[in-house]
């Protein structure tokens, strides 16, 4: 019951993380469209009151003209729009979710052991719940200064783009080191989604408020605080691609159990900044194919690093097919090498349910026995030797990586592992 329930809760609070991300993305893709679509005012009284540019729209049967002030307006509606609930909300349920699934059993989902890293293979439940809290923090606080040493007034923010790139790149290549795959991938996209949120919380937010509170004074806003969010919220325009992508990976192991898998991480995470800057010059009345081309581009570098190597099939087909001098000899002819095959066949199908049984089908059963699961963990069961022939190539696929099982929490050995690597379904 206790399994059950936390499924429950995992179920609502991932509806809730979904919903508050899509409506925090969109209003922020909304609003870069908005930005970048301006147009000069072509009223004169507009362009007396200050208005810096304008978007007519139609939508959902009607029409809406939108203005951006260049400078302080000459009056403040009392119920001013602003937009950071969204933000928070997505933060804290992914947390939440952090919390409730990884923190919760960080043996079975954080901790690494076919870590390099001798240090981080030994990490306990309690020192790997740690180390992923400072691994957040401590992506949010170099970002952070990063921005304001190497463009603390927005003057140099391409060197400071590059400089948030190679970041990335150090992010990635140490969670993989650090975490178990799927911890690793979900990890350096919470760090990104996190600088995305505290931006909103520490600069973007602060400063609108200065700026309103200077407006309902009679002072001139400090622009400053106008150009800082605006830096701040194009990083966050930029991260919002590669965290949704990262958010999914999670269900698809071909990624996160791959050798190279910090490789594949940051190809996607370049690719959707440059399919994102494709649509944002595109707002602007630029059209440059160049930017999804080359997005394209690094996804196919990647599913050619990604792609099974083709030894597992070698290993298959060799123990499938006699030599020739084999078969000559076997008694009877083709007829009994065939059910000689047969035979291995049934034997090595045999062996391989008899470790999955052992190693795996605790958690992998209709009603798995393990504390942690009310049903078999994404869907897939184990337990006959028919279950495990329909999984075959996603179960060579993570043993064969060390991924499963999760923290080796069952002792599978090696030669476990290479039995099942050479089994031929």
């Amino acid at each position: 019951m206790e399994a059950y329930l936390l499924d429950f809760a995992n179920l609502l609070l991932r509806w809730l993380h979904v919903i508050a991300a899509v409506a925090w993305i969109g209003e922020s893709i909304y609003f870069v469209m908005l930005d970048n679509g301006l147009r000069s005012p072509k009223a004169a009284e507009d362009q007396h009151k200050g208005v810096f540019g304008e978007m007519w729209a139609v939508h959902g049967g009607g029409f809406y003209h939108n203005q951006k002030y260049a400078s302080a307006p000459a009056k403040l509606p009392a119920d001013l729009h602003w937009s950071f609930w969204k933000a928070y909300t997505t933060w804290l349920s992914g947390f939440g979710l952090f919390m409730l699934l990884y923190m919760a059993n960080p043996s079975f989902y954080l901790v690494n052991p076919g870590s390099s890293w001798e240090w981080a293979a030994s990490l306990s439940g309690w020192q790997a719940n740690v180390v992923a809290l400072i691994f957040l923090l401590g992506g949010w606080v170099v970002y952070n200064e990063m921005c304001k040493r190497i463009s603390p007034n927005m003057e140099r923010d391409g060197l400071l783009s590059l400089g948030v790139a190679v970041l990335m790149v150090v992010v990635a290549y140490l969670s993989t080191q650090i975490f178990a795959g799927r911890a690793a991938f979900l990890l350096t996209g919470a760090v990104m989604a996190t600088a995305m949120s505290a931006n909103v919380f520490f600069w973007i937010i602060p400063g609108q408020r200065r700026m309103v509170k200077a407006m309902k004074a009679g002072e001139t806003p400090n622009p400053i605080d106008g150009k800082r969010g605006k830096q701040r919220s194009v990083h966050n325009t930029y991260f919002t691609l590669p965290v949704v992508l990262l958010m999914l990976s999670n269900h698809y192991s071909f990624a996160y159990t791959h050798e190279l898998s910090w490789l594949i991480m940051v190809l996607f995470i370049f690719a959707g900044a440059l399919i994102r800057q494709f649509f944002v010059l595109m707002h602007a009345g630029q059209t440059k194919p160049a930017y999804p081309a080359a997005g394209v581009a690094l996804i196919l570098v990647a599913v050619w690093i990604g792609a099974p190597s083709g030894s597992n099939d070698a290993a298959s087909a060799s123990t499938e097919s006699p030599t020739v001098g084999e078969e000559a000899s076997a008694p009877g002819g083709d007829e009994a090498a065939g059910s000689g095959s047969e035979i291995a066949a049934e034997g090595a199908m045999g062996e391989v349910h008899a470790i999955i049984e052992e190693r795996c089908v605790s958690c992998h059963a209709q009603h798995p026995e393990h504390a942690g699961f009310a049903a078999a963990p994404a869907g897939v069961s184990l337990e006959t030797e028919d279950q495990l022939r329909r999984q075959a190539a996603q179960v060579k696929q993570v043993i064969a990586s060390g991924y499963m099982p999760l923290g080796n929490m069952t002792q599978m050995t090696d030669e476990e592992r290479a039995t099942i690597a050479g089994w031929a379904p």
